[in-house]
């Protein structure tokens, strides 16, 4: 699976901070059926790589890892069965691992440097993060003006009423949000609900 797989499968990629193994199942059910397939679960957690095995076995979920900082954890993600990588930043270590690997990685970067060093290691999609912080969508959309070759997930800040604007972008591929999954115990319903109107966002035809 490339990144541009990953990207194309919804408008939103679920960004999952779990807490609990036994509410992996659940979340990556209620999401699944929503719409959301693509999840990312972000390695914040002493339980992060058990809750990757336990969503990677609920039928239509393509499961990730997030907060990816370096090669061991990247090693980790991928045999806990995590079918694309997620960096808040990009480092030239994590960048040549994730190639050898053949890992779909989707590296961080809020500047130009960044961007020219994802490109020099033959990436050209990329995380745009923290989103709103970095200068929000006006910066993002000078940083893509040089960089054409680029498609971004903005991820950091963005929520329901802003990703819209976020997703009209014809270089934004998709949006990185956690307002799907709301913190404290998950109600399953709640979360399909939020995950079908997530998944029924607008993207202007790709060229």
């Amino acid at each position: 699976m490339t990144v541009d797989d990953v990207m194309a499968l919804a408008p939103v990629i679920p960004v999952l901070i779990v807490e609990r193994v036994a509410d992996a199942v659940p979340i990556a059910q209620a999401l699944v059926a929503g719409g959301l397939p693509a999840l990312e679960v972000t390695m914040r957690t002493p339980v992060a790589l058990e809750v990757m095995r336990e969503m990677a076995q609920v039928p239509g979920a393509v499961v990730g890892a997030g907060t990816v900082l370096n090669p061991r954890m990247l090693d980790q993600a991928l045999e806990a069965g995590a079918r694309f990588i997620v960096s808040p930043g990009l480092t030239e270590p994590l960048g040549t691992a994730a190639r050898a690997a053949g890992a779909a990685l989707l590296p961080g970067v809020a500047t130009a440097a960044d961007i020219m060093r994802g490109l020099d290691l033959g990436l050209e999609r990329f995380k745009f993060f923290p989103a709103a912080t970095s200068g929000g969508l006006p910066a993002l959309k000078a940083l893509a003006a040089p960089f054409h070759m680029a498609r971004f997930c903005p991820t950091g800040g963005i929520s329901a009423d802003t990703a819209a604007d976020w997703l009209a972008q014809p270089f934004v591929g998709c949006v990185g949000g956690s307002w799907v999954v709301p913190k404290g115990t998950p109600d399953p319903a709640q979360i399909e609900q939020l995950a079908r109107e997530a998944a029924a966002l607008p993207r202007p035809a790709r060229g």
